[in-house]
């Protein structure tokens, strides 16, 4: 028997929502528009947590002015951090390029904030992971940055894809790199009230 959970998923990522599948949640995928500017002086863990609480509550905001059916609503962030810098995803291929040279050869921190909202709930979890890359040589991130994979993807890369090359180790959740990490996932849905979770083979 598993326990699934009626929610929205405030992403369009298609990652996140693979992720979801994988612990058997039934959800639909309603994404939220946000500013995504960091405050002055905001301190990493203090923003993925703003952005992926700010996504949850826009997106409960949006269906309860519509009146649609009061389900809890999903939302992550995922930045990643080296050098006290936030790397977010690349706008160009030459912003690609300098992230990777940034990670190359050396460890990084991925910070991935998942929230729900439902009804007068608001919950936040954090996740932050160590990640350790090898060196990597300018043909393989010219290699690399010629394709679409590091475009969407905080740092200029996919952890489950062709950058999984890159990586010698990790410290930490490897669905949090991905871009929602499970267990806290999991733990906040178990926290909602039990009449909305429905048991199925």
């Amino acid at each position: 028997m598993s326990t699934t959970i009626q929610c929205v998923l405030a992403s369009q990522s298609p990652r996140r929502a693979e992720l979801l599948q994988q612990i058997h949640v039934d959800f639909i995928v309603q994404s939220a528009d946000i500013d995504e500017t960091a405050v002055a002086n905001e301190l990493p863990a203090d923003y993925v947590q703003r952005l992926s609480l700010a996504k949850a509550q826009t997106v409960w905001q949006q269906r309860s002015a519509s009146q649609q059916p009061a389900l809890p609503v999903i939302g992550s962030d995922t930045v990643v951090v080296i050098d006290q810098q936030l790397l977010g995803k690349p706008a160009s291929r030459a912003e690609a390029r300098r992230m990777l040279q940034l990670l190359s050869g050396r460890q990084h921190q991925v910070l991935t904030s998942v929230s729900v909202v439902y009804q007068q709930q608001q919950l936040t979890a954090l996740n932050t992971t160590a990640v350790n890359f090898r060196p990597i040589n300018e043909a393989e991130i010219e290699c690399y940055i010629a394709g679409d994979e590091p475009y969407d993807k905080a740092g200029g890369y996919g952890i489950q894809g062709f950058a999984a090359v890159f990586i010698e180790q990790i410290r930490g959740s490897y669905s949090g790199v991905m871009g929602l990490p499970l267990q806290e996932t999991y733990q906040l849905l178990q926290a909602l009230p039990t009449d909305i979770k429905v048991v199925k083979p």
